[in-house]
């Protein structure tokens, strides 16, 4: 009965390593490819030469303007010939994630499955550690991953 027991549980162990690693993306319709926004990337990248001209520039005017009283030019109209820039759109930092939902559920699912393992096993207890380790992990993985798309983490 043990033996069928092992003989099961290496054998769904292995299946579901074999699952994980496959590379098939499963439903077509699901497959995206993201490709970099050459375009988009090069026009940020325009945005924020400018910006940073800008911010210079205006960095230079306030350590100068203490000294030197400003020249205002006004036009035929009578409105002031001087452009205001203005640099509230600055482009967002992304932070830090930690760790990903998959992570942690292949950790805490390890962890618990290697308590579970030692103690359902009592003759060989390292032996049970090390699978219930690795079907908890699995288990734990599959369901922190399936979070993870769901947040749209990946």
């Amino acid at each position: 009965m043990k033996r069928i027991f092992y003989t099961l549980t290496i054998t769904l162990t292995i299946a579901i390593v074999l699952i994980a690693c496959t590379n098939s993306p499963g439903d077509p319709a699901a497959r995206t490819l993201n490709y970099a926004d050459t375009i988009g990337l090069a026009e940020f990248q325009d945005w924020k030469a400018h910006n940073e001209t800008v911010a210079a520039i205006d960095a230079y005017k306030k350590t100068h303007e203490s000294s030197v009283a400003p020249a205002v030019r006004r036009n035929s109209s009578g409105q002031s010939g001087r452009m205001v820039s203005s640099s509230e759109n600055q482009a967002k930092v992304a932070k830090k994630k930690g760790w990903s939902k998959a992570a942690k559920g292949a950790t805490i699912g390890a962890g618990s499955g290697a308590i579970l393992g030692a103690v359902i096993h009592k003759r060989n207890r390292a032996l049970g550690a090390v699978i219930g380790g690795v079907l908890g992990g699995g288990v734990g993985y599959g369901i922190g991953r399936s979070k993870d798309k769901k947040d749209g983490r990946y």
